[in-house]
């Protein structure tokens, strides 16, 4: 057993003409696509962030209205019974 995967190991590699090993056009056209999505990404996500941030400074701006003060331990209760 031991004979055989020595014989498997001590085997040199199959392909090796002038190109093994070499990246093809393709892969290059794939990792700039890949970085070109990344940027498109972290553009649009930078547009939404800065959108929802002005909705809450917009939304912390308006004045609080009378159920919004108070907890609701504080606030006097209704009369209704509550399940």
């Amino acid at each position: 057993m031991t004979d055989v995967l020595i014989v498997l190991l001590a085997d040199g590699p199959k392909n090796t003409g002038p190109d093994f090993g070499k990246a093809s056009p393709v892969g290059l056209l794939v990792v700039v696509l890949l970085l070109i999505a990344v940027v498109a990404l972290v553009w649009s996500m930078n547009r939404h962030l800065k959108k929802a941030q002005a909705h809450f400074a917009a939304e912390e701006a308006t004045p609080a209205t009378k159920a919004d003060i108070g907890s609701p331990a504080t606030r006097e209760p209704s009369g209704e019974s509550g399940g």
